[in-house]
């Protein structure tokens, strides 16, 4: 049975010194109240914690929990009812900048305290999901990091691996759910003991993504339909409102449980119970204009199907803010959201920042902060070029050329020997991390790596390989090759070669950069005229379309059944997204992160020269219009725009627009 709220007077929380002063009648039923509760989330911190860029080595007020903390702050000072808030975060924390790099690469011994948890301690968090890249550094490391948190965690979709087939028996690794009891005041100065119930949720896909830190030990089950389990269970134990802190974006494709969704909070909202959804995972915000054609959404409001929902970016560069009002009936003993109102508070407006950092986190981590610079400027070698990835998503690029080139060599060493695979030939797929960002926006040269000529440290080898991942070889054939950079050239929108208006080459928002793979050791051209075959997760959406041309290999044309092997990440080996690549396709399954490879590359080669080799192009557009005009932008700087002069005499400067990017028109006529 659902316990009972009780109205309480002010008096009653004083002490018992005053309780005699209090009317006997006071502590009777409610028959009814309103409440008004502010809910805030942060997610994909990704361990910047301060407002500090550590590959450029100077300060960055557009991110870090920092800034963030002082929004808290402000959010916390605006309320008539200073209690009546609660604070999440939603994963993603202790991987993704160079203090968690350092951090893990020094280990964490039993009495250290992760420097994301000297901050979040401070700030009076209620409870935190799990996200994927809590995975990165294995089971071990997360627990002895989590250990030192002052708030729980939660996670309904992961189990412990029994080794059988029966879903009945399966125990949660972790909590699946939290009720807390908050002692809120409504409209009248009256309190009252509200459950929230909080659960969390992680994308299934972490199976794949760190198939070596979990295969064994855990498996992850359908994200919707693990609500379906617990939502109900939440609600009997005297959930009043329940919370999904999902680590999901916002897709509408059709609900399929066997799929075990990535992106599920769309069809997460369809579970009844769940009140509040507050999401993570894609990097992007919500409510914003970009998701403004996607049914059942309401933008104005900040709803998902009727349901209040936030997702506050990444890097700490926006706040997540839920207002409900919550209405109580006496007559059904139960708690309504009768109105809400959601926003994505961000850190900087129009270019400015809007909050100064907080002063307590930064002297916290600040020991954290000074053997992060140390652990950065490790030498490691030298260039003789720069090293830009500013035209990564239009031409051949050094910042992909000499990760590729590190990869290839680290597996043509390693089979030397092995009589199945010495004599195949060995590829190399790499991929530009920072090329704008997810949303786009092309304006700031922190969106890019830039690693000038000169010495190379860890931080520049960093700035050039940004993941956490392994090196994984997989075996592939000529037709899973031609498909694999299929789904990479999804990337691209398709052009008309007809029109005279001006056409935005690079997709985006439909296609995040990390998946358009350039793989170095054969050629091939991009036909953008075609439409894309495949989506972002390489589902065929134009059948018979054709964007790959001239595909080959030393000089001949690769065969459907040639075979090959590729150099890449965990993370695509073992997604089975891409064509040639699942746990059947590996054949290299190295403990050695791409990272370290990289950096041992430039070591043993120093000085590299890391020069692009033009093993891909856009194909020539031939018959269409001669003032045909496919652009991109890159950001409106010295460095940029003469790096733009330099490596892209095909590249014509048309202006610089209102989001202060030199938007450049790229021909491809013959």
């Amino acid at each position: 049975m659902r316990h009972l709220t009780r109205t309480l007077p002010l008096c009653m929380i004083a002490s018992a010194a005053v309780l005699s002063g209090c009317n006997s009648d006071d502590d009777q039923v409610a028959e009814s109240a309103t409440v008004d509760l502010r809910l805030m989330e942060t997610t994909d911190i990704h361990s910047n914690v301060l407002d500090y860029n550590y590959y450029s080595d100077m300060p960055d007020p557009t991110i870090g929990l920092v800034r963030t903390a002082s929004l808290i702050r402000q959010a916390r000072e605006e309320l008539s009812e200073p209690g009546n808030n609660v604070l999440v975060d939603n994963g993603d924390l202790i991987q993704g900048s160079p203090m968690g790099d350092w951090r893990a690469a020094v280990g964490l011994a039993p009495g250290e305290v992760h420097p994301v948890y000297k901050a979040m301690n401070l700030l009076d968090y209620t409870v935190s999901n799990y996200g994927n890249h809590e995975f990165n550094y294995g089971l071990e490391y997360l627990a002895e990091s989590v250990n030192d948190a002052d708030f729980p965690y939660v996670s309904a979709n992961i189990f412990r691996d029994d080794g059988d087939d029966n879903p009945d028996n399966d125990e949660p690794y972790f909590s699946p759910y939290k009720l807390v009891n908050k002692t809120l005041q409504d409209r009248e100065g009256n309190v009252h003991e509200l459950t929230i119930g909080f659960i969390g949720f992680v994308p299934p896909q972490i199976m794949q993504w760190d198939k070596a830190n979990l295969d064994g030990r855990v498996i992850t089950k359908d994200i919707r339909a693990m609500a379906e389990h617990y939502v109900p269970q939440m609600k009997a134990e005297g959930a009043d409102l329940v919370v999904a802190i999902a680590h999901s974006g916002i897709s509408t494709k059709p609900y399929d449980p066997a799929a075990k969704a990535e992106n599920s909070s769309w069809y997460l909202a369809d579970v009844p119970g769940i009140d509040v959804m507050m999401l993570g995972h894609s990097h992007l915000v919500f409510p914003s204009e970009a998701y403004a054609d996607t049914p059942e959404v309401n933008v104005e409001k900040g709803t998902v199907k009727g349901v209040p929902t936030v997702m506050p970016g990444y890097w700490g560069d926006h706040l997540g803010v839920i207002d409900l009002t919550l209405a109580y009936s006496a007559d059904e003993d139960s708690w309504t959201v009768t109105d809400s109102q959601v926003a994505a508070r961000p850190i900087m407006v129009d270019g400015q920042p809007v909050v100064e950092a907080d002063s307590m986190i930064a002297t916290a981590v600040a020991d954290d902060h000074q053997a992060t610079l140390d652990y950065m400027g490790t030498p490691i070698g030298s260039s003789t070029d720069d090293i830009f990835s500013f035209l990564a998503l239009v031409k051949d690029d050094p910042s992909i050329q000499i990760v590729s080139d590190a990869q290839k060599a680290y597996v043509e060493e390693l089979i030397q020997g092995d009589v199945n695979l010495q004599d195949l030939p060995v590829l190399s797929a790499a991929a530009p991390f920072k090329a704008c960002d997810r949303n786009g926006d092309c304006s700031e040269e922190s969106s890019f790596t830039t690693v000038p000529a000169g010495k190379l440290t860890l931080r520049n080898a960093a700035d050039l390989y940004l993941y956490a991942n392994t090196l994984v070889a997989v075996k592939v054939n000529g037709d899973e090759l031609r498909g694999w950079l299929e789904c990479s050239a999804s990337q691209f929108y398709q052009i008309d070669p007809d029109s005279s208006e001006r056409q935005e080459l690079v997709n985006y928002t439909g296609f995040p950069t990390y998946n358009f793979d350039v793989i170095d050791g054969v050629t091939y051209e991009i036909d953008v005229t075609q439409p894309p075959r495949d989506d972002r997760d390489c589902n065929v959406i134009n059948e018979g379309a054709q964007r790959i041309r001239n595909l080959k290999y030393q000089g001949v044309a690769v065969t459907p059944d040639q075979e090959f092997i590729v150099a890449t990440n965990n993370y695509r080996a073992n997604g089975g997204v891409f064509p040639g690549t699942g746990s059947d396709h590996i054949v290299i399954n190295s403990p050695d992160a791409n990272r370290t490879v990289l950096a041992n590359y430039i070591r043993d080669n120093s000085p590299v020269t890391p020069t692009a080799d033009g093993n891909w192009s856009f194909a020539s557009i031939s018959g269409g219009t001669a003032s045909l005009e496919p652009v991109f932008r890159v950001p409106d700087t010295d460095r940029a725009r003469n790096f733009v002069a330099e490596k892209a005499p095909n590249a014509t400067f048309l202006e610089v627009n209102a989001n202060n990017e030199a938007v450049y028109r790229l021909n491809l006529l013959p």
